[in-house]
């Protein structure tokens, strides 16, 4: 499967699978929608300890609806350091059954459920966080990671 991945202002074209290969593991995390605030401070978290996770051989990578041309500008404003995955369609947030109800107001609509996973280089998950706070997540993550 393509799958679109934007670092700064270069977007490239690759594969899930040629992705996972990259690393020893990879740790996906989706999120709802580029510069709000809890988006924010999770990818911004994410960045500021991008480094701890790379010397355990572990990437980081954001996965959202949003267009390539949203992560570009989320990423230059925010000045994140982890790519991002533009997935418009929805086909990973239904791979990973991160797509859920949200009651707003009395206003039913389907929403990305925050969630987090590491993968091995083959894909397979070994571990899985859903429904999570964006506050406090990457602390938690490392803890809990990296011990």
């Amino acid at each position: 499967m393509q799958i679109t991945l934007t670092t700064g202002q270069t977007t490239t074209q690759t594969t899930l699978s040629d992705l996972f290969k990259k690393s020893k593991q990879t740790l996906l995390y989706f999120y709802p929608k580029d510069n709000t605030p809890g988006c924010t401070l999770e990818a911004r978290d994410f960045s500021l300890h991008l480094k701890t996770f790379l010397e355990k051989g572990i990437q980081v990578i954001g996965v959202s609806k949003d267009s390539e041309k949203s992560h570009c500008g989320f990423i230059e404003k925010q000045e994140l350091t982890i790519p991002l995955i533009s997935d418009p369609e929805l086909i990973l947030h239904k791979q990973f059954w991160t797509r859920g109800e949200k009651n707003n107001y009395g206003k039913i609509s389907q929403w990305t459920i925050r969630s987090t996973f590491l993968l091995d280089q083959s894909g397979k998950i070994l571990k899985e966080r859903r429904n999570v706070k964006a506050t406090g997540h990457v602390e938690k993550l490392m803890k809990e990671i990296m011990l």
